[in-house]
């Protein structure tokens, strides 16, 4: 087992009926000036947004609505822009892993003094040094962002994605209620399976270590999701299956599965290219690329991907038998969720982009990815032009 250090200050306030207690928690976070930031307004459309600005009658609240699918940097701009005049003192994102991103940056950017885009773009002595605390009413189990301290952000004119993180870019709380996923249209719910599904697989497919707790914890939320997500996308209003999947997108992303074991990335590094040139949908570039990576890296993961296949799939087989099924079996349960698998399936522009991508690496020194830093730009392009 690897050493680690784990941290997670959030507060998960999970199920049915809890947002009464929105005034409690941030009366005692101190907050009387709230920014409510949400996306495209799905949440008036469901009541969500009205439940919300009724619990907050006695604080001052400003809305901000707007942030996209893909957060843009030029919206959350704009929303840090509104905070600093109305003077908020905290920021309450209602909605999903987009959503949450945003705020994250938001919240960095309302005391930074300088560019932010130079913090996204790791410019030399750039660093968001505080941050306006926060936090969320998940609206879309996927991405995990209501209980992790990363955002991914986007900037369009560029065709350029960023990550930030770090310990000031916890939600103080989160607020997790199932029956959020009954309001949800089957594309999104497809999307939250498998963004559930590649975030653990991004922490497990790599090479034995011996944590065996990490490894059971991950199987446990990997053979979940195979149980419940074509059920849940057919019947999101069955609680117990979207307590499930709520649950299973928070914890494979609070930050336990990396506990002592190594991790890969690599697969989210590519597919955020995909999105930013294309503008596919994120849990769906990861469809994409994931089984032709795994296919070009088989002999780095091939203990685990047969170790994946006997106990996720119940395969059976010699080994490399077993692992290049289980590469197929994945391909095929994404395929069972309605996601296409190909590049070529979202756009008919594809020429040329995986040397586009490999200039994306190279141009920003990216030499090596995934657990055992075998993954270079060379690499990265036949990994996508084999994903075409």
């Amino acid at each position: 087992m690897l050493n680690f250090e784990y941290y997670n200050p959030t507060r998960i306030v999970f199920g049915k009926d809890q947002l009464n207690r929105l005034p409690e928690l941030l009366t005692e976070i101190g907050a009387k000036r709230i920014l409510i930031a949400y996306g495209q307004g799905s949440i008036v459309k469901s009541g969500l947004y009205q439940k919300i600005v009724y619990q907050l009658s006695d604080f001052h609240v400003v809305s901000f609505q707007g942030i996209e699918a893909n957060p843009e940097f030029t919206t959350l701009v704009k929303a840090r822009d509104l905070c600093r005049e109305e003077k908020i003192d905290f920021i309450l994102a209602v909605g999903g892993g987009s959503v949450i991103d945003g705020v994250k940056f938001i919240a960095g950017a309302v005391p930074y003094d300088g560019d932010p885009w130079d913090v996204l773009n790791k410019k030399e002595n750039c660093n968001f040094i505080e941050a306006v605390p926060f936090g969320t009413v998940l609206t879309l189990p996927a991405t995990g962002s209501e209980a992790n301290s990363g955002a991914v952000i986007n900037r369009s004119e560029f065709e350029q994605k960023r990550v930030i993180g770090g310990p000031m870019f916890f939600p103080k709380f989160s607020f997790c209620d199932p029956r959020q996923v009954a309001t949800l249209p089957k594309r999104q719910l497809a999307n939250g399976v498998v963004d559930a599904f590649m975030h653990t697989l991004e922490q497990y497919l790599t090479y034995p270590t011996g944590n065996l707790l990490q490894e059971r914890q991950a199987e446990g939320i990997l053979a979940t999701l195979v149980e419940i997500g074509p059920k849940v996308i057919e019947t999101p209003d069955n609680y117990e299956l979207a307590s499930n999947l709520m649950w299973c997108a928070t914890h494979a992303l609070n930050g336990v599965l990396r506990c002592g074991v190594p991790t890969d990335w690599a697969t989210h590094m590519i597919g955020h290219e995909l999105t930013a040139f294309y503008g596919i949908d994120h849990a769906r570039t990861l469809a994409i690329i994931a089984p032709r990576l795994y296919e070009a890296m088989f002999d780095d993961k091939k203990e685990k991907l047969a170790q994946y296949g006997k106990r996720i799939w119940n395969l059976t087989g010699t080994d490399d038998e077993i692992a290049k099924q289980a590469i197929k079996s994945t391909e095929s349960f994404f395929h069972s969720l309605g996601i296409d698998t190909r590049i070529s399936d979202y756009t008919e522009n594809h020429a040329g982009v995986e040397s586009r991508v490999r200039e994306v690496f190279e141009h920003r020194g990216w030499i090596a990815m995934g657990e055992r830093q075998a993954i270079d730009p060379a690499r990265v392009e036949a990994i996508v032009a084999a994903a075409i």
